[in-house]
């Protein structure tokens, strides 16, 4: 058994269940968090991170630590005992920490990216390992039973923003500007529903009350909401961020583009369209089983003695 040291930021779902699927795997997850909420830490928040990283990891309990999320990489490092292998998410690597993620990516024994696109600045090797979904969970259901169990108007068309709007990198502003747009080009009435803060296992129900699904970010790594739209058979309009476009790639009734009035466009088009879309076929490839099939082919490598590429 591989007893590994979990560092995170926020135990957020999508990782929550990487730690199922390892622990399913036969991995055994001892997680610490860095204390204090969720959005802004102070300082003594992270040196009692520290504190616990380095007294855990000095013990003979764990074979390697897995710092995951970039702010976990330094207190990873500090201690010189166990391998590290680091896994960035996104807004650590392309966001105002992304010079200290870099830094760190050096210095680890491993480095696990959820794209292609988010390694182009780092220097040595990586590991793509994109956050798998739960494909079970996040499946078809009928949308008139969606519609009223989340209580939108059934004679509506409903477009899904999975995020919170005062997250300036998710771009809702523009997200309003593609609807109302939109809306001017189809004969409902369409409505644009931020959605946010909700249990994650309520999130496949709101998925199927919608329509569409727009991402207009400015940047992203491998964002699960798209696989779990497609997952349940939602359309997605997004930008071409991260590996957004290789996601949508081969996903009948979703769109990338650009501009707004692209943007739009490719909208009007869903909501109007009549053939069913095919993106669960799609989303199979992301599910949870295979990232855990290949994390832990990052920790074979590094207990070995090798890098992982």
């Amino acid at each position: 058994m591989v007893r590994t040291l979990q560092l995170v930021t926020s135990r957020r779902p999508f990782f929550e269940q990487q730690v199922e699927v390892l622990e399913r795997n036969g991995v055994s997850c001892t997680v610490v968090p860095v204390p204090g909420g969720t959005r802004e830490r102070s300082l003594a928040d992270y040196v009692r991170f520290y504190a616990r990283v380095l007294e855990a990891a000095s013990g003979p309990d764990f074979d390697l630590v897995h710092a995951n999320y970039g702010l976990t990489a330094p207190a990873a490092l500090a201690q010189p005992i166990r391998p590290v292998v680091l896994s960035l998410w996104g807004s650590d690597l392309l966001g105002r920490y992304g010079t200290v993620s870099e830094q760190c990516a050096r210095l680890a024994d491993a480095t696990v990216v959820m794209s292609e696109e988010m390694a182009t600045d780092l220097d040595g090797d990586y590991t793509v390992v994109p956050h798998g979904i739960d494909t079970d969970r996040f499946a078809p259901e009928p949308q008139d039973d969606a519609l009223e169990a989340v209580g939108w108007d059934p004679a509506a068309s409903h477009v899904l923003f999975p995020y919170d709007p005062s997250r300036e990198e998710k771009n809702y502003p523009r997200a309003e500007r593609v609807v109302e747009r939109a809306s001017e080009a189809v004969d409902d009435e369409v409505e644009l529903h931020a959605v946010s803060g909700v249990p994650h296992e309520d999130v496949p129900t709101y998925m199927n009350a919608a329509d569409a699904m727009i991402l207009p970010s400015e940047r992203e790594g491998s964002p699960n909401a798209v696989k779990e739209a497609l997952s349940c058979n939602l359309p997605v309009v997004a930008t071409p961020v991260g590996d957004v476009p290789t996601i949508l790639d081969g996903a009948d009734g979703s769109h990338v583009g650009d501009t707004d009035e692209g943007l739009a466009d490719a909208l009007a088009e869903v909501l109007t369209a009549t053939d069913s879309p095919n993106g669960r076929e799609r989303a199979r490839e992301f599910g949870l089983d295979r990232m855990g099939r290949d994390l832990l082919g990052v920790y074979d490598s590094v207990l070995d003695g090798g890098a992982a590429t």
